[in-house]
């Protein structure tokens, strides 16, 4: 494949805004990094997106890209020699194995909007999903989507690409627990123990949280990638966890991996925890495992001089998630949602 005809160094994209000093080029590298910061930065501020990006997440992120090849699927938009916007794709299938969709994800410096820009990058990203399918060839029997997620506050994304023919598909809440007093009395049930963290289980927790999760909607097929990256990001602090072993077994039986985004907090000058993660295996569920090890996941983010803490959920949960979140006194701050227009069917065997 001519990857100079798919994306020449400064080509006249399809569709562009005749602006002057408007430039399209590839991704360059590392070097590119700190720019690509500036804009996220700028981009996440205009949306009210309460974010905390750092060059040292960007490059774990950009190390340990998954199904995107940096050299073909990464825009890069410049004016006048300083970057404004840049956006890539990539691509997963959904454990189902029936669905293969096309992550379209793109940033823009509020100067450049509503100006045919973003239309032109979504246009470009679009483009070469389609020619990555073809690449690809996924049977005929498998959905084929590009999807945009969209926080509730990017007013402007979601009325681009409702234009452009997508529609929301789920719908997924940030939670907070406003304060952490009063914490529920939710005793561990019968059986179960939480244990420190130890290296060596690192990997079996990955998996365990993996299995936990492969009945939710739209759960993706994860790779090593994934697990490197995880392995690498600021969130990974497992001294922070609360895992559960049923003492009888031995086995795992359910999680909470929290975290504390020090950077999101010292910027918006609070004192936030994270419990994420938050899964029951099959055969210790209904047992009341989940509000146990939030509390106790509460209780470690009190005793770490946090005041408050957060979580997300998919709204429509069929574990009945956000009710268990709902009584251990967490409340909706943001509902963000998620898109998808069909690809047409697949050209595959």
């Amino acid at each position: 494949m001519n990857t100079a005809t798919l994306y020449p160094d400064n080509p006249a994209l399809a569709g562009a805004p005749a602006i002057p000093g408007l430039r399209f080029r590839r991704y360059q590298g590392a070097a590119d990094l700190p720019k690509m910061l500036e804009v996220s930065i700028g981009s996440k501020a205009a949306d009210s997106l309460e974010e905390a990006d750092t060059l040292e997440g960007l490059t774990v992120r950009y190390e340990h890209l998954n199904h995107c090849d940096p050299r073909r699927d990464i825009l890069m938009v410049e004016a006048a020699g300083q970057l404004v916007g840049f956006g890539r794709t990539y691509w997963q299938t959904e454990v189902s194995g029936d669905v293969w969709r096309h992550n379209l994800v793109a940033w823009l410096l509020p100067a450049w909007r509503r100006r045919g820009v973003g239309r032109a990058m979504l246009h470009w990203l679009e483009r070469r999903s389609s020619a990555i399918s073809a690449e690809l060839a996924p049977p005929r029997t498998a959905a084929r989507f590009f999807q945009i997620g969209c926080a509730e506050t990017e007013v402007g994304k979601a009325a681009l690409i409702e234009r452009e023919g997508y529609q929301p598909v789920r719908y997924s809440y940030v939670m907070v627990r406003p304060n952490l007093d009063d914490i529920p009395d939710a005793p561990m049930p019968p059986g179960l123990e939480v244990r420190p963290v130890q290296t060596e289980q690192v990997r079996a927790i990955w998996e365990a949280d993996l299995e936990a999760f492969a009945d939710h909607w739209g759960e993706e097929v994860h790779t090593e990638a994934d697990y490197e990256r995880w392995l690498n990001i600021a969130e990974f602090q497992p001294e922070i966890w609360k895992v559960a072993w049923d003492t009888g077994t031995n086995e795992m039986a359910g999680m909470v991996l929290g975290f504390i985004n020090h950077e999101q907090n010292a910027r918006y000058q609070r004192r936030r925890g994270w419990t994420e993660n938050i899964s029951v295996r099959r055969p210790w569920r209904r047992r009341g495992l989940a509000h146990a090890l939030i509390a106790e996941s509460l209780r470690e983010l009190k005793g770490r001089g946090m005041l408050e803490a957060a979580l997300g959920v998919d709204t429509e949960n069929v574990s009945g998630a956000l009710r268990v979140y709902e009584s251990m006194g967490f409340r909706p701050v943001r509902r963000d949602s998620l898109w998808r227009k069909s690809m047409g069917q697949a050209a595959g065997p």
